[in-house]
């Protein structure tokens, strides 16, 4: 995959040919810069390359939506980082956003409006259901995942703060696996411990880090795959199992992962 090249169309060069896409697929910190997640946004674009929906990123011009500021505290740092991004947003007449980062979500669903961001924001799970839904993505029979034990971590910022339970789970069982739940999920789920600003801070002191709790009840299910759809989610479930020594037998991979490996 590493050498493949992937065609990622930049708003500012559509502009200036006049063109406007379906979508802006907004990327986020985590999909730009962290190793692990850039191959998230590597798969999300091969699945809108496959199904030729009109997309673009911002690139350069991206900057973070300022959803740590936010939570950090920082409200002045926040509104300077939302007010740049609007800008740019709102010049280039953007109506529709899909993100694979729940943060950066909530930030740009729920919290833009107010300060003049007015656009249809749609997380990737519920994106990829649309799209399996509307029979635009056809995955392939007896695919990689029939069969296997999956559980899905349910992300604080798409669940308990959005309501967006089903979408991913769909996502799921489009797979023809076996989707085993947690003890604790959906509204009841528990957090990975990387929310609310905490990914950037060390932890207080305690008897157990969270994501050590949680990925215990992950590996009690005794699935094989452990989906996420977030990325502070995808960091803090991985060093779990790494904690548990179970990388070799259990691996946690993001839904646009997981659809990309069977379409």
């Amino acid at each position: 995959m590493e050498n493949e090249t992937i065609q990622i169309p930049v708003m500012a060069e559509l502009a200036a040919e006049g063109k406007s896409p379906e979508i802006l697929f907004w990327v986020g910190c985590a999909g730009s810069f962290d190793d692990r997640y850039k191959r998230v946004t590597k798969a999300m674009v091969k699945i809108l390359n496959k199904v030729r929906i009109s997309f673009a990123v911002l690139g350069t011009e991206e900057a973070c939506t300022g959803d740590p500021a936010k939570r950090a505290g920082n409200e002045f740092l926040f509104q300077m980082q939302a007010l740049s991004n609007i800008q740019v947003l709102n010049g280039y007449g953007i109506k529709k956003i899909v993100t694979a980062c729940p943060h950066c979500f909530n930030t740009l669903k729920n919290e833009y409006p107010s300060l003049g961001g007015n656009y249809e924001v749609l997380h990737h799970s519920e994106l990829l259901q649309q799209l399996i839904n509307q029979g635009k993505i056809r995955l392939k029979e007896g695919g990689t995942f029939q069969g296997k034990k999956i559980t899905y971590h349910d992300s604080c910022y798409l669940g308990r703060a959005n309501d967006i339970y089903e979408a991913p789970r769909q996502v799921l069982e489009a797979l023809d696996a076996e989707l085993v739940e947690m003890k604790r999920c959906r509204n009841k789920g528990l957090c990975c411990g990387a929310g609310g600003a905490q990914m950037f801070k060390e932890a207080e002191k305690g008897k157990k880090e969270i994501n050590i709790e949680r990925i215990e009840e992950a590996l009690q299910t005794g699935a094989e795959i452990i989906a996420s759809a977030c990325p502070f989610c995808m960091t803090m479930m991985s060093d779990g199992v790494k904690n548990k020594n179970r990388e070799g037998e259990v691996k946690v991979l993001d839904l646009a992962e997981l659809i990309d490996a069977v379409v």
